[in-house]
Parts: C-alpha cells; structure tokens; sequence
C-alpha cells in the first residue's frame, strides 16, 4: 500500500485508518454502533458516528459438531449449509493498537455469533480541505437539490 502521507492536492489529504468490516444482522447495526460510540466518536473528519451499511445480502457456513450451532439449534444437521441473511457495517479508526483493542472488545461483546466475520484492512480516508461557506456548484447546498431524503 502506498505512503499517502505526503499527498499534497488542493482538495484535501488522506490519513491513515484501519477499516473494520461486520458482518451482521441488519437490525443489530444500531446497537453495534451505539456500543463502539461508548469507546470511540467514529470521526469522519468533523461528522461523528460513521459508517456505511450495505443493503442485505447473505452469508453461508456450514457449522462442525462441537460449535454453538450444534449445542444450541434443534434442527441442526451436521454437514448442512446454513445461509442467513446479513450486512455490511464498515467504520473506520485511527492505526492505534489501543483504540483497536477497545473497539473490537464493544463490537464482539454485543454481536450475535461468538465467532463474528470481521476483516480489518489498513486504509487511507480522504480529509477534504474542510469549507462549509465553499461556493462549489456540486455542493448539497448550491446544487439546487439539497441532501438526500433521510433513511431514519
């Protein structure tokens, strides 16, 4: 991966973060969140509480004897597939161990599965050279079309 931290464009920089990718229940996204908020902002430059969820999809394992699937499912049958529905929360973090080590410890203690997906990858973000009074045609507030119609 590149070293960013010298990138120089008028329009902004990028700084180095660790992305966490969730693999979760779509009505768990929330209480994930709100749990990783009690030990970390999720700043998004000056925005807190970012993330991204994609839309529904699925996932698919086949649980061995032994695991929680085995113990606690009535209708479990060794060697069947199971695919449940899921999605992908993404936030990103400072590339501080401590900080990592606080937002894993909140996410696994509120998650579903004992054995959560969860990819870490070293990213760079985007930083925007920040101007709320910019005069850029494409902007939310000069473009005539103002934000997105909220979700919740």
């Amino acid at each position: 991966m590149p070293d960013l931290s010298n990138y120089a464009a008028r329009s902004g920089s990028f700084a180095p973060v660790w992305t966490l990718e969730i693999q979760t229940l779509a009505e768990d996204t929330d209480k994930i969140l709100d749990a990783v908020m009690a030990v970390h902002p999720l700043n998004f430059g000056r925005y807190q509480r970012n993330a991204s969820i994609s839309a529904v999809g699925r996932e698919t394992a086949r649980p061995e004897p032994g695991t929680t699937t085995a113990t606690h499912a009535e209708d479990f049958v060794v060697g069947n597939t199971e695919t449940y529905p899921m999605v992908e929360l993404k936030i990103s973090i400072e590339r501080d161990l401590a900080v990592l080590e606080k937002v894993m410890d909140a996410i696994l203690y509120v998650h579903h599965y004992e054995e959560p997906v969860i990819f870490l990858r070293e990213d760079w973000a985007s930083r925007a050279a920040y101007n709320p009074q910019s005069n850029n045609p494409n902007r939310w507030w000069n473009n005539g079309r103002g934000l997105p119609d909220r979700t919740s």
